[in-house]
């Protein structure tokens, strides 16, 4: 019989990681429990980490901001820090699964799965978050991009969790945009997604850019070439085409039961050239 370890503070989480090295670490469970119920996975214990406040809400901490791990979709979707200083996660947020997704997975259990698909990896890219990870003896914060390895692949040790995100504040931009495109319209797993932090001058030229790709490559990408190539140029159908070129390089999809090789990279750069699509103050 499967052992569940139920901890309510980071100390006894500690002894349980412990008492039981082989024990698989949850959040919500939107993942893990799709998977055990298929028998995908067979883990012989559990520790669920939903009952540890501190791994839980939203501080303003100056010039940047803190995340709990444990935070909920919904409980973010509707955290006014998240509303006033980062416009694209909650834009994100609002494309992710159902309602009841949404109360129950976490922050964190999206960045642990590390899923190309991942509805907030590509607006955590571009906000260049790091991730705050802990184990007993240990703290330290890395970059998210250089957290995540490859499909479900992250630098977590068997004795460390993720227990927060960090964003820095930015105002300069004035263009937050986040979009995704899937077999339906709601609850879908994305064929492409692509998120993008812009700061178009009052003539219309992009002076900043932060891009993003999800679910067309074994991680999430981003292209220093295709943002140098469209910084400094007006916001048109030219310098976006101009581009293309260097997307088609970045971006390597795959075959699957949801979309082709070539129609995932035609999406991928389509979703650039609906940037002109934008309206933005």
């Amino acid at each position: 019989m499967r052992s569940i370890f139920l901890p309510d503070s980071l100390e006894m989480l500690w002894s349980a990681l412990e008492e039981t090295p082989e024990a698989m670490v949850y959040a919500g469970g939107t993942d893990l429990l799709v998977k055990l119920r298929q028998k995908l996975i067979d883990p012989p214990s559990l520790i669920c980490l939903e009952r540890i406040k501190k791994l839980k809400g939203v501080r303003d901490q100056g010039g940047e901001v803190w995340i709990g791990a444990g935070s909920t979709h919904a409980d973010l979707l509707l955290d006014k820090i998240i509303q006033r200083e980062f416009p694209v996660l909650v834009k994100a947020l609002m494309t992710l699964g159902s309602p009841l997704i949404r109360n129950m997975g976490t922050i964190g259990g999206n960045i642990c799965t590390a899923s190309p698909a991942g509805d907030m990896l590509p607006p955590l890219y571009v906000l260049n978050a790091e991730v705050e990870i802990r184990s007993k003896h240990v703290y330290q914060r890395l970059p998210l991009k250089d957290f995540i390895l490859g499909p479900g692949k992250t630098c977590l040790s068997i004795d460390q969790i993720v227990s927060g995100i960090w964003i820095k504040k930015s105002s300069e931009f004035n263009i937050h945009h986040f979009e995704k495109v899937g077999q339906r319209k709601a609850m879908s797993i994305a064929i492409a997604s692509f998120t993008a932090l812009l700061r178009i001058s009052k003539s219309g030229i992009i002076e900043r850019a932060h891009l993003a790709w999800g679910s067309v490559a074994p991680t999430i990408v981003t292209s220093a070439h295709v943002e140098e190539c469209v910084t400094g140029k007006t916001l048109s159908m030219g310098t976006l085409q101009k581009a293309i070129p260097f997307v088609q390089d970045a971006v390597n999809p795959i075959d699957d039961i949801r979309a082709s090789t070539s129609y995932r990279r035609a999406v991928a750069e389509n979703l650039l050239l609906r940037l002109l699509e934008i309206k933005y103050d």
